[in-house]
């Protein structure tokens, strides 16, 4: 595998993981349209504001529907690279 990247809302992150690497590339970086780029990191931001909002429930579940949405979405922009999701509020991989 020479590249995999999870769409994530971690706190100051940039909305994408790279899951072998490490680190937060900037979404357009990997290849992401500039539409997409966009709603990654503006979903980035609301993640991130939901963080300091105490992550209410129904917020964040929206959000990790929004961020399975995305990673979908960047699966099919990049089909030759892995792309899953992780949820910063269960703290784990969902996709």
């Amino acid at each position: 595998m020479t590249a995999a990247y999870l769409i994530d809302g971690m706190l100051s992150g940039t909305g994408v993981r790279d899951a072998i690497n490490g680190g937060y590339p900037a979404p357009r970086d990997i290849g992401l349209s500039k539409a997409l780029t966009d709603e990654v990191t503006d979903w980035q931001r609301r993640y991130e504001e939901a963080h300091f909002d105490g992550f209410p429930e129904d917020l964040v579940a929206e959000l990790d529907q929004q961020g399975l949405d995305l990673a979908a979405q960047a699966g099919i922009e990049l089909p030759d690279i892995e792309i899953g999701y992780f949820s910063n509020w269960q703290l784990k991989r969902l996709s």
